[in-house]
C-alpha cells in the first residue's frame, strides 16, 4: 500500500527565503505527529518513508516517522511536480509513506485510483493501483491518534 502524507501547515516565507526553507507551524507539527500517531494506533507498519527535501515536508516526515519507528529518506522526486508513486514505492517494502506537496498528491491519488481528491495540509491517503482505501483529513487523523 502507498500511504501519501501532505506537509503540515508551514508558515509563509519570509523576505528573502525560499519556498523550499519554510518550516512547519506549530499547527504543522501538531498535524505530523497526529498522522504518525494515527497510522501507529490502525496498527499500519511503514517499511519505508520517502520525502520531499522541501523543509516543511521533510520536518513531517521526521516528526510523522517518530511513532512510526522508521528512519525518513529524502527523494528529490517528491520535492514537486509530477513523479511516479507506485514506480518510487517500488521495492521499499508492502507500505510505503510519501511525504510531499500539493497539487502533487492530489494528481497521485487520481493516477493510482481514479479517485478525485483533495488532500489538505497534514491529510493522507492510502492507495494501492486502481483502489482508494483511505482519504483522512486532520481532523480525522488528530481523533484517530488520540
Amino acid at each position: 500500500m502507498i500511504w501519501l502524507l501532505r506537509h503540515g501547515d508551514a508558515y509563509d516565507p519570509e523576505p528573502g527565503q525560499s519556498d523550499a526553507e519554510r518550516p512547519l507551524t506549530q499547527k504543522g507539527e501538531r498535524q505530523a505527529r497526529a498522522a504518525g500517531l494515527a497510522l501507529a494506533k490502525l496498527g499500519v507498519s511503514i517499511d519505508t518513508c520517502l520525502a520531499s527535501p522541501r523543509v516543511r515536508a521533510r520536518d513531517t516526515a521526521l516528526l510523522a516517522c517518530e511513532a512510526l519507528g522508521v528512519a525518513p529518506r529524502i527523494e528529490p522526486a517528491l520535492a514537486g511536480g509530477r513523479f511516479d508513486a507506485e514506480a518510487l514505492a517500488a521495492g521499499h517494502g508492502e507500505h510505503v509513506l510519501l511525504v510531499g506537496h500539493e497539487p502533487d498528491f492530489s494528481r497521485a491519488v487520481h493516477e493510482l485510483t481514479g479517485a478525485q481528491a483533495q488532500m489538505k495540509k497534514g491529510g493522507l491517503a492510502g492507495c494501492e493501483p486502481g483502489l482508494l482505501h483511505v482519504l483522512l483529513r486532520p481532523a480525522e487523523l488528530r481523533a484517530i491518534a488520540g
